[in-house]
């Protein structure tokens, strides 16, 4: 029998021996590209599943070396070592899941359903494993004692939390049941965003008859035409299609209310349409599993379990925030719909408001009160000089600077890549951007990585970030015209991305920030997309190049916090609904439609309001990112509103110092400290409700 050390040496050979191995697979070879980003025109997609194969195997290496190494646990033969390993796990499983979301088709997808019990199972086998967890809570029993730094303390505590959230204090027939869980969870995620991405092409309002084009603007009615002419079925006609830039416009422009209803409707029954896609038995298996696995682990309630792990800590905390929210933004949302159903009797006397018709309306208020409609801003927001805006801001803020990549693969035409620089010249990373819809995109936007910044060695890994969104398209000779939510939208995506590339972290299993904290760094940047003096800088005609005039930029800061009541309540209503479905200590043979119709009239939404995402295309919710964590945007407001008063307070938008400390205090130190220490850090104090009101204008 070979000696402990002796197999402790073989693994290791084993896993050196593994970077020579698959040649031929370009996702297993050293990426000799700008800034070792991925090599997207040599991988095939044939290249997936072997890749991440090998990447578990290797992985399984690494941890079968630290458990059999014989020496006493340390931090670093023990917590360094599990918090660096999987690095080619990590590297090749990044790119498959990115682009599953940004740019997928049949086969990868089927490939995802393949792998995700594979996957799974992987890391169940780490998170349980009785001998590597021994090792772990070895030296967390004795991290007071170990000398060790504020960094590495964190880190086995965080390790050590992290385990026993992933069961490795349960008995062996609980841990089985809980990889069944897993298993299971993770299917019905992947089907559940499967499902919708379908649904969601499936659709198209196919229109023929000009006078069906009535109230529709010109660049509107271009990029349907577009739509239509790429298919030799439709040439010649309009297709619009349940992608925002195309549903939305055409919800507050069209005058054909029947065909409002018709798109509205079909974007409103995603996943509701008693087919193959259908959503509703997949939540209600959702739900219930995910309410096991919280009684497993020892929590009444999902929602209890992902909590103990977020600022907001009980659901309790959470239901406070969403009712003191929930009372002011109703009463407006009420008031609102008063003025809207005054104008709709106009035009159709006794008819009452309904979904379909808020948008609509809503336009001609701001026309009315404002003198401001959406058609007269978008030419001063051409997609190019917006992202010009963006980078003048990140620069002003932190010195930081953006210049194109023009030599890198990219994995679809007119995906960009940037490289970010400090002010001195030092490499910080790199910034994909991906703007436009197509079929292989799932909806909304988002920002991920291809590599998230760690350390190897002593020495910073720089991290290739990207930022993906669903932003109106170029039609004909208009370039890509954004509306101001997709500006905001812009700017909210870039402070994710600036919270990845300032990024310092030592390890791993402290980079991440809570995901109630993570809304943070994405909303502060919104504060700076409308004010005047930014505005100056970006905001110039396409055709023109005119800045913005001084009475449409004032326009625009009056009309704020118009249309407050809707944009509130909508999205409290989908955190009320996720928070609802995950607080069930019963969660047995849910009925999808009346639990979510009980919840609505629970906390009294006004029919003419539904929730921003109804439970069949609630992806937030049901595919993981934000389970029992929608309310996320809503606390990260209450910091984020009262962060931007440290600027303000300065009266410089830019003030350096207050940008340094938000920095050096924040985005550089990701889960190095509590969330709340973090804040205190930066602004010297605990934030209060007060700003968040004041700027969605609901304060008393």
């Amino acid at each position: 029998m070979k000696s402990a050390v002796g197999i402790f040496i073989i693994i290791l050979m084993m896993i050196g021996s593994t970077r020579s191995q698959n040649t031929s697979n370009p996702l297993l070879q050293e990426w000799k590209t700008p800034f070792q980003v991925p090599p997207f025109d040599q991988i095939r997609n044939a290249d997936y599943e072997p890749a991440i194969q090998e990447g578990i195997r290797v992985h399984q290496a690494e941890i079968d070396a630290i458990i059999a190494n014989p020496a006493i646990p340390t931090f670093d033969n023990t917590i360094l070592a599990i918090d660096q390993s999987g690095e080619l796990l990590d590297r090749v499983s990044s790119v498959f899941y990115a682009l599953n979301s940004a740019n997928t088709n049949p086969e990868m997808m089927e490939i995802a359903r393949m792998l995700s019990p594979i996957v799974t199972r992987h890391s169940d086998d780490i998170n349980l494993n009785p001998e590597l967890y021994k090792k772990i809570r070895t030296i967390y029993e004795q991290r007071e004692a170990l000398g060790l730094d504020p960094d590495q303390k964190r880190t086995v505590e965080e390790l050590y939390k992290g385990f026993i959230r992933g069961g490795a204090g349960l008995d062996e027939p609980q841990k089985e049941r809980l990889r069944q869980v897993n298993k299971e969870i993770n299917l019905l995620q992947l089907s559940f965003g499967q499902n919708l991405l379908a649904e969601t092409n499936a659709f198209k309002l196919i229109i023929d008859n000009p006078s069906d084009l009535a109230g529709l603007p010109k660049g509107i009615i271009a990029t349907a035409a577009k739509v239509a002419n790429a298919d030799a079925a439709t040439k010649g006609k309009w297709v619009f299609t349940l992608q925002n830039p195309s549903i939305m416009p055409f919800l507050q422009f069209s005058e054909k209310r029947d065909l409002r209803k018709k798109m509205l409707d079909a974007y409103m029954n995603r996943g509701n349409n008693n087919n193959k896609q259908d959503n509703k038995e997949t939540i209600s298996q959702l739900v219930k599993l995910r309410q096991e696995k919280g009684k497993l682990l020892g929590y009444p309630t999902w929602a209890d379990f992902v909590l103990a792990d977020r600022m907001a800590l009980t659901p309790a905390n959470v239901y406070h925030l969403l009712n003191q929210v929930w009372e002011p933004a109703s009463k407006m949302a009420r008031e609102e719909e008063v003025v809207l159903q005054s104008l709709l009797a106009k035009d159709y006397p006794g008819t009452i408001l309904e979904p379909y018709d808020w948008r609509f309306y809503s336009e001609k208020v701001m026309k009315q009160n404002y003198d401001l409609n959406e058609e007269v801003v978008k030419p001063y927001l051409q997609l190019e000089n917006v992202r010009k805006g963006v980078f003048y801001v990140a620069n002003q803020l932190y010195g930081i600077t953006f210049t194109e990549v023009k030599d890198a693969p990219v994995y679809y035409p007119g995906v960009t890549l940037w490289e970010c620089k400090e002010g001195d010249g030092t490499h910080l990373g790199v910034l994909y951007l991906d703007f436009h819809p197509r079929a292989g995109k799932k909806g909304g936007a988002w920002c991920g990585a291809y590599r998230t910044q760690s350390y190897k060695n002593g020495k910073r890994v720089a991290p290739a970030m990207t930022i993906v969104t669903n932003f109106s398209a170029p039609a004909g000779n208009q370039p890509s015209l954004l509306t101001q939510d997709e500006a905001e939208t812009f700017f909210h995506e870039f402070g994710h991305a600036l919270a990845g590339l300032l990024r310092n972290a030592k390890y791993d299993a402290i980079a991440s920030f809570p995901r109630d904290f993570v809304e943070l760094p994405s909303q502060i940047m919104e504060h700076w997309a409308f004010q005047p003096e930014v505005l100056k800088i970006y905001a110039k005609h396409y055709q023109t190049g005119q800045v913005i005039p001084d009475d449409l930029t004032t326009k625009i800061e009056k009309s704020s916090k118009y249309g407050q009541g809707f944009k509130t309540t909508e999205y409290l209503a989908a955190s009320f609904l996720d928070m609802d479905y995950h607080t069930l200590q019963n969660a047995d043979g849910v009925n999808v439609t009346e639990f979510e119709k009980n919840a609505m009239n629970r906390i009294g939404l006004i029919a003419q309001i539904v929730p921003r995402y109804r439970s069949t295309y609630f992806q937030h919710s049901m595919t993981g990112g934000y389970t029992a964590g929608y309310y996320s945007y809503i606390w990260a407001e209450v910091l984020d509103a009262d962060a931007f008063q440290a600027f303000l307070e300065t009266g410089n938008l830019f003030d350096k110092n207050t940008a340094t400390r938000f920095r050096k205090s924040i985005l550089e130190k990701g889960g190095s400290k509590e969330a709340m220490k973090l804040y205190v850090d930066f602004r010297g104090k605990e934030p209060g409700i007060g700003p968040l009101l004041e700027n969605r204008g609901l304060k008393k």
